[in-house]
């Protein structure tokens, strides 16, 4: 054990510069926001420093951690379960994993308490049992070999023909359910189950077939809460907004601080304690691990739990009132449209600091041997985001149904789906997924709420809607990625195969034309 914590001291240095350029620069464009356009107390830029300070430690731990033990757990049960040749197996197994797994999700524990309306436990058990059914759906598409984009038409053409007989305020609620349960608990286990199942088929298709999992376990949540806006009447809770510290000295900001640790030990502790059960059955049952790669597995939990823990506090307690209150004070201005653009540029930095987004770069570099590199879809990301969360806040400034983007936004994505490469359009909507994670529901979401207020919209129809907006357009631009990567290596093909014959008629071209005939 002892080995194995001296041989992660070096990693932990790299995550930690990672971490550190992921979140230097929001913390740079809220301190610039802070000292001109938008003035904030003392206790909330303090509180929002604090929690920088936990979100960088956080993320070090946490992504070595998935790294060390989420990641090859996914993989190994993955296998096993494919292994085993047993449909029932497969199928039930993959419902209680999709089931448990979500339950364990901070984000849809973020997301449930800021949701009016919907009691808690009710919106967390129906996600959870959507997420469930489609994973079990992804399985049978990657045993049979089906293609994702028809399955994705089908799905989708299904939520929106339900989206028609939902009433209004549930609608971006089931949008952003489907992104924040595809968060740092639940993203690396499932990538990683991907590529354990594929592994088994062995065919040249598996790799393609590896990713598209977070794709389709992103559709089972907004299914079952717009079944859930139809079967079930909501109550008429008002929506209460997340409390502004004031603290008059260092003392009081870290019992601000200490108070919400507590909470988050509990929240993570009973999160990882599913995964690591089940984990614990199949050891005993069918993985039979020696005792070292268990004790790399034990670190990395270990690590995985520290790092949780660290950055939700910093995010719940730190970011989300700083978001709620800048949202407010910069559309509380004669101004109000500069949200838009300030929105654009907070959303394409802070998709970087979200957890599992450097599983999923990671794994996209490793799976396609560095055709797709970790930075290329870093950018993609960024710029969707970006894109989106400045959607996100022209619906807050204008109260436009969030249809009108949604709709369009699909079509596009799934449209294009069908000319590029298999592997892109899974990537993609497993991106889509990814990129709301809960920087977006700490932060983004809080930055709405807040300027629907300062501006006197329906925070429940106006403001939800961003973690669903950041969720589809990641969709478009990674696989405008690779459409632009297959035409360039299009143009080469070509290039090679007409370089014979161009030497070929440069060789005969200084002959006369009968010489040529008689050849």
């Amino acid at each position: 054990m002892d080995a194995i914590l001296k041989a992660s001291l070096p990693k932990l240095r790299e995550k930690l510069l990672e971490a550190l350029q992921a979140v230097l620069p929001i913390v740079a464009i809220v301190l610039v926001l802070c000292f001109t356009i938008a003035p904030v107390s003392p206790s909330i830029l303090l509180c929002f420093l604090l929690g920088a300070v936990l979100i960088v430690v956080g993320i070090m731990f946490f992504t070595l951690g998935a790294e060390m033990s989420m990641t090859p757990m996914g993989e190994r049960v993955g296998a096993v379960l494919t292994r085993s040749r047993s449909l029932p197996v497969i199928l039930g197994v993959g419902f209680l994993l999709g089931f448990l797994i979500t339950i364990s999700e901070p984000d849809l524990q973020v997301l449930a308490n800021q949701v009016p309306s919907i009691p808690n436990q009710t919106l967390i058990f129906s996600v959870a049992a959507g997420v469930g059914l489609f994973l079990t759906v992804a399985f049978l598409r990657m045993l049979l070999g089906v293609a994702l984009p028809p399955l994705l038409v089908a799905f989708y053409g299904i939520v929106f023909v339900l989206a028609a007989f939902v009433p209004r305020e549930f609608l971006a609620v089931a949008f952003d359910s489907g992104g924040v349960t595809t968060g740092p608990m639940t993203v690396p286990f499932i990538m990683a189950l991907g590529v354990g199942v594929s592994a088994i088929r062995g065919d040249r298709h598996a790799a393609d077939d590896s990713f598209g999992l977070v794709a389709l376990c992103s559709v089972g949540p907004i299914l079952a809460v717009l079944i859930l806006g139809i079967a079930f009447r909501a109550s008429d809770s008002t929506y209460i907004p997340p409390v502004l510290p004031e603290v008059s000295d260092s003392v009081e900001l870290w019992q601000l601080f200490h108070e919400g640790l507590p909470e988050y030990i509990k929240e993570i502790a009973s999160s990882l304690l599913p995964i690591v059960v089940m984990f614990g059955v199949f050891q005993a049952v069918a993985l039979r691990l020696d005792k070292r790669t268990l004790g790399r597995i034990a670190v990395g939990l270990a690590y995985t739990y520290v790092g949780l823990v660290l950055f939700l506090t910093g995010a719940n307690v730190g970011f989300m009132p700083a978001g709620n209150y800048l949202g407010q004070v910069l559309t509380g201005q004669s101004y109000h449209w500069v949200i838009i653009p300030i929105g654009m540029l907070i959303g394409y930095f802070i998709v970087r600091a979200e957890p599992a987004v450097y599983v999923l770069n990671k794994q996209v570099e490793e799976v396609t041997d560095g055709a797709i590199s970790a930075q290329a879809m870093g950018m993609a990301l960024s710029a969707g985001v970006s894109i989106s969360v400045g959607l996100a806040m022209v619906r807050v400034l204008t109260g436009i149904s969030i249809l009108w983007f949604l709709i369009p936004g699909y079509a596009v994505a799934i449209g294009i789906s069908f000319v590029v490469p298999k592997l892109f359009t899974a990537i993609a909507f497993d991106a889509g997924g990814v990129a709301s994670g809960p920087m977006t529901a700490t932060f983004l979401l809080p930055l709405a709420q807040g300027a629907c207020v300062a501006v006197g919209g329906n925070i429940v129809t106006d403001a939800f809607g961003v973690v669903a907006m950041v969720a589809m357009t990641p969709l478009i631009t990674v696989q405008l990625m690779g459409l632009a990567a297959q035409l360039k290596t299009g143009r080469r093909r070509a290039a090679r195969a007409a370089e014979p014959a161009l030497a070929g008629a440069a060789a005969y071209a200084d002959w006369p034309d009968d010489d040529i005939i008689e050849l």
